[in-house]
Order: structure tokens, then C-alpha cells, then sequence
């Protein structure tokens, strides 16, 4: 049986910086099975990277933002991306401008 990958980038806006939201990213992309990264954004937005069954991706960002009530997304733009063979792992990343 074939499992189906996909990847995609998701850019999130709001307040979205200093509340935690990363390790809360990486806490959801680990518990549904993602890899990935995700990173603070020089403009005060998040950018995050995820791969792994498209059911799982469709979840992710639910789990991010449940039960926060320090997280208020204003807008989340979402694009499918190539995916990148033999990844593992989900990382927070420090930070920089990575390309939308």
C-alpha cells in the first residue's frame, strides 16, 4: 500500500510572536506524524513547513490553535510545496527571512 506526501507551507500572521507559538507548532507537527520546520518571520509572521498524509496536514493547524489564548491569527496564506525526500524530524528555528 502507497502513502501519499504531500508538503506545504503555511504563513501565518497575527499575534503570532512571543506567545509561544512555535513550540506549540512543533508540539502538534510531532504529535500528528509531520516533519518539517518553523520559523519567526522578520515582519512579525510565522512560516511553517510540514510534510507528511495530507489528512494529517489538514489538522495541523487546528491543533496549533486550540486551546491558546494568547495566539490571535488575523490571516493564514497556505501554498503546497515540493516534497523534500528523506526528511525527518520537525524543527523550531531561530528565526530570518526565508522566501514566500
Amino acid at each position: 500500500m502507497e502513502h501519499t506526501v504531500e508538503r506545504r507551507s503555511f504563513h501565518f500572521y497575527g499575534t503570532v510572536q512571543g506567545v509561544g507559538f512555535r513550540y506549540r507548532a512543533h508540539w502538534a507537527a510531532q504529535h500528528l506524524g509531520l516533519t518539517g520546520w518553523v520559523a519567526n518571520l522578520w515582519d512579525g509572521s510565522v512560516l511553517m513547513e510540514a510534510q507528511g498524509a495530507p489528512e494529517q496536514l489538514d489538522k495541523v493547524v487546528r491543533a496549533i490553535l486550540n486551546n491558546s489564548r494568547y495566539i490571535e491569527l488575523t490571516d493564514l496564506q497556505m501554498k503546497t510545496l515540493p516534497v523534500v525526500e528523506n526528511e525527518r524530524g520537525f524543527s523550531v528555528r531561530s528565526g530570518g527571512e526565508y522566501g514566500w
